[in-house]
């Protein structure tokens, strides 16, 4: 049986991925261009992201684009603490629920590589 024949409740149950916390419980299952797909929202407040996943091909129980997006959306030391979690339940309960978006000010003008970070009131 392929993926794209087998119903969304059997699927959901081998999500147990810590990634899948950072979007929302229930994918919208659509069609596109006669290719069944889920896809999922990213759950971070202001983030319209939509993950798709195809699931009639050979990864379409991969998660590296959902990881992707986790690491640019929340940040790394986010999702390296979601990794560390045993499932996707601890990690929405304890650490999608309590962090929004990780980051600062100084982290988004940070320099990569040499030099010393100036900043200016001006």
């Amino acid at each position: 049986m392929f993926v794209d024949q087998v119903p969304s409740e059997q699927l959901q149950k081998e999500w147990v991925s810590p990634v899948y916390a950072f979007f929302g419980s229930m994918p919208v299952i659509k069609e596109i261009d006669g290719r069944r797909v889920h896809e999922f929202k990213c759950s971070a407040r202001g983030c319209k992201v939509k993950i798709r996943r195809y699931l009639n091909m050979k990864d379409a129980r991969s998660t590296s684009n959902m990881r992707k997006h986790v690491k640019s959306c929340w940040g790394g030391d986010v999702l390296s603490a979601a990794d560390n979690a045993k499932d996707a339940n601890e990690v929405r309960t304890k650490i999608v629920g309590s962090i929004l978006r990780n980051g600062s000010i100084t982290a988004i003008f940070e320099r990569k590589g040499k030099g010393k970070v100036t900043y200016s009131h001006r």
